[in-house]
């Protein structure tokens, strides 16, 4: 089990790692290795999440998110496999938590009456400077 935070802990089998080649430098080597890994976690199916948690975490993920509900997780940024491994759990437990967090409500409020009047002071501005606009006369 992997804790989230007191409420939120993902099992092991929701995680599934798989090994490619990583793109950028790395000499003769980085053909022959392969040290990016991706982290697939099954969001949609998991059991410790809340539909809530869900819906943000999967309005946070973005493109990360795929059809089914899985969230895939990209790490190349290091030269060695459990680095790369480690990053990307770090970057799910950061993810995770972030979805955790209920965003606060917006309080609508009213504009002042002072804002209102300096917006409809610049409109009438802004309107005079238009209609002294027009063609210029060549008699003079």
């Amino acid at each position: 089990m992997i804790k989230i935070n007191q409420q939120v802990s993902i099992a092991e089998w929701e995680l599934s790692e798989s090994f490619v080649r990583a793109s950028g430098p790395g000499g003769q080597h980085v053909n022959k290795t392969s040290s990016a890994v991706q982290l697939r976690f099954e969001a949609q199916r998991s059991p410790n999440l809340t539909r809530d948690i869900k819906a943000r975490l999967r309005k946070l993920s973005g493109r990360r998110w795929t059809k089914d509900g899985a969230l895939i997780i990209t790490s190349e940024t290091h030269r060695s496999q459990p680095l790369n491994r480690e990053a990307a759990m770090k970057k799910l437990i950061e993810l995770i938590a972030q979805a955790c967090e209920k965003p606060k409500r917006r309080i609508a409020t009213k504009p002042t009456r002072g804002s209102q009047r300096r917006r409809m002071d610049t409109k009438t501005q802004r309107g005079a400077i238009k209609a002294n606009r027009g063609p210029v006369n060549r008699d003079d």
